[in-house]
């Protein structure tokens, strides 16, 4: 039997398409007609499948963030539950980093991310966090893991010693900082996190709401 003479398209080989353009030109190099370039078909072919780009980035939003674990909650712990969402959210973002707008711009009505969303609003008030303190932790959460995932910090230093010498006495070895960077920037988002969760514990202790025997 004959090969077809035009691409078999599948909604899962073009999100894996968009994700490659994407991780390698950026967000903004993600167009239809681009895309429809790396498929080697025609731009209208696409539209069959995903009616616009916004609604093909919702789809490489939930495949990127399919993996972001909020299953920490089960047990009713709620520090564990953050510790757990909160890594595999950031390892989510720092594999992807141009989604980083789409993926922490809301849930929005995007399915995937709204039980993520239920499940962690869910596991802090069963753990006893009063409601408002509840959203208010997601929020917070969200702002560390979005924060760390933007930029790295030991990457914004210039590896030029002679930036630093005699002007900047303080800074003598910031120049090895991107060197040491991935390290760097995993143990101060470690350091962040913990604290995070060691302020709420005192805080918690004031708050906790006790159900009813």
């Amino acid at each position: 039997m004959a090969r077809p003479k035009t691409p078999i398209l599948s909604r899962p080989a073009i999100r894996q398409a968009a994700l490659t353009l994407i991780d390698r030109d950026g967000l903004d190099g993600l167009s239809m007609r681009k895309l429809a370039q790396e498929l080697d078909v025609q731009a209208a072919s696409l539209y069959s499948h995903y009616r616009t780009k916004e609604e093909l980035l919702t789809e490489v939003a939930d495949a990127v963030t399919a993996h972001i674990d909020v299953s920490g909650f089960a047990g009713g712990d709620w520090r564990e539950g953050l510790t757990v969402w909160a890594r595999s959210y950031r390892d989510a973002l720092a594999e992807h980093p141009h989604l980083l707008p789409v993926v922490s711009a809301g849930p929005g009505r995007r399915e995937e991310a709204l039980r993520r969303a239920d499940a962690v609003h869910g596991g802090l008030v069963g753990a006893g966090w009063p409601p408002r303190y509840a959203t208010m932790i997601g929020a917070s959460t969200k702002y560390l893991i979005v924060g760390a995932a933007t930029n790295s910090f030991a990457r914004g230093f210039d590896d030029d010693v002679r930036v630093y010498r005699d002007r900047y006495p303080n800074l003598s070895q910031a120049h090895r900082l991107a060197e040491h960077a991935t390290e760097i920037d995993d143990a101060s988002f470690e350091l962040a996190l913990s604290a995070f969760l060691d302020g709420l514990t005192g805080v918690f202790a004031e708050v906790r709401v006790t159900p009813p025997a």
